[in-house]
């Protein structure tokens, strides 16, 4: 992702076709997500339905996901948070609290600029669903040592700085 996706090398729909395309290569309606492959090896149980992406991030990374079709608006309770400078952290945080307990939802992916704002939240974060994905965002590269997945996968195969 990084080198097509944060390199800034794609146009703007390109670049949600990409994502998207890579999170969900063999559906084509990406709203729900099903978790029947490895469920009972992980703990993880299946949703009748399938499971929702939230997204955390600006309002063109907000607007490109809800287009490809992941917004979900149920009982006043939305799986999106547009931030904008008008944006308190408190905000940013009750967002992520919310959807990291819900269990309805799978994926969190959050512009890493976003990100950076709760990063202590992030930090202590160490549930496996919902997976907790950082993006770059515009206007802002995309850095891995920042990145949650990254300084797991650092940490788990040994190579701390």
């Amino acid at each position: 992702i990084n080198a097509e996706y944060g390199g800034g090398k794609l146009g703007k729909k390109r670049q949600i076709k990409f994502i998207v395309q890579f999170f969900f290569p063999n559906d084509s309606s990406p709203t729900k997500m099903s978790r029947k492959a490895g469920a009972g090896k992980t703990g993880i149980k299946n949703r009748p339905g399938g499971s929702l992406v939230a997204v955390i991030a600006d309002s063109d990374i907000v607007t490109g996901f809800l287009l490809a079709g992941i917004g979900q608006v149920e009982k006043g309770r939305k799986n999106f948070l547009v931030v904008d400078n008008k944006t308190t952290q408190t905000t940013i945080s009750q967002a992520f609290k919310e959807y990291t307990t819900r269990d309805d939802i799978a994926i969190i992916l959050i512009s890493q600029v976003v990100a950076n704002d709760i990063r202590h939240l992030i930090d202590e974060y160490d549930q496996l669903v919902p997976t907790i994905l950082e993006i770059p965002s515009r206007g802002h590269a995309y850095d891995p040592d920042k990145d949650y997945i990254m300084s797991r996968i650092q940490r788990m195969l040994g190579e701390n700085d």
